[in-house]
């Protein structure tokens, strides 16, 4: 709900969260924050600025993990998942965070924003934007030609792709990061990024919808 005072319209009024391991076992979940964790939560300087959003806290050894965000009582509407590391100097790191979810036209379509901290300098990237490719995975109505922009904090174009392989040096990179999408409509870039918050926004080809995967991957 609090999407709306930044000028998001229908926002989701009552989101819930499930923290999932890669096997699909529950981890925690909440509904309406301050029911449990509200002295960590609010410790950690995450607090949501309105009552019935949800945050966990946990700390989770390393795996594939997935966070579910539905609406309260089957409710739809624009909805905001953020991940933040709350030990960034212990050894381990947020390798890869991605996020899958409808697609539209306008402002209704896919942001990924990610922030970099690398105390040794630039860190080295790659994001993709599936499509596709999710049908094989049981996905009805896959984005059929998605395409990628990064932005930095002050809205500036970095980079952009529709196709990956229509680069041969960026295909090169993401080939040999092991990331190579698996259709040759999908997208993908890699670069390296100063310390700083970025953005990676996911539309459709020709205003096409469809559900559509924006993964950020940390390449250091």
């Amino acid at each position: 709900p609090s999407l709306a005072s930044f000028g998001v319209s229908g926002p989701l009024l009552d989101p819930a969260i499930e923290l999932r391991r890669g096997d699909g076992s529950l981890v925690m979940a909440n509904d309406n924050w301050k029911v449990a964790q509200q002295a960590e939560i609010t410790g950690a300087g995450i607090a949501p600025s309105n009552d019935k959003e949800a945050a966990l806290i946990a700390s989770l050894s390393a795996g594939n993990y997935t966070a579910i965000m539905t609406g309260k009582n089957g409710a739809s509407g624009v909805g905001l998942a953020e991940v933040y590391d709350l030990a960034p100097a212990a050894d381990s790191r947020l390798a890869n965070i991605s996020s899958r979810a409808f697609v539209g036209t306008g402002s209704d379509v896919l942001i990924g924003g990610f922030i970099t901290g690398n105390k040794t300098g630039a860190t080295r990237i790659a994001a993709r934007a599936l499509g596709p490719s999710l049908q094989q995975f049981g996905i009805a109505n896959p984005l059929p030609d998605p395409r990628l922009q990064l932005y930095d904090a002050n809205g500036r174009l970095l980079a952009s792709n529709d196709n990956w392989q229509t680069d041969a040096d960026q295909a090169g990179v993401i080939t040999s990061y092991g990331l190579a999408p698996p259709n040759s409509l999908e997208s993908a870039v890699a670069m390296s990024l100063a310390p700083g918050r970025y953005t990676v926004i996911v539309t459709g080809k020709s205003n096409q919808t469809g559900i559509g995967l924006v993964e950020i991957y940390d390449e250091q």
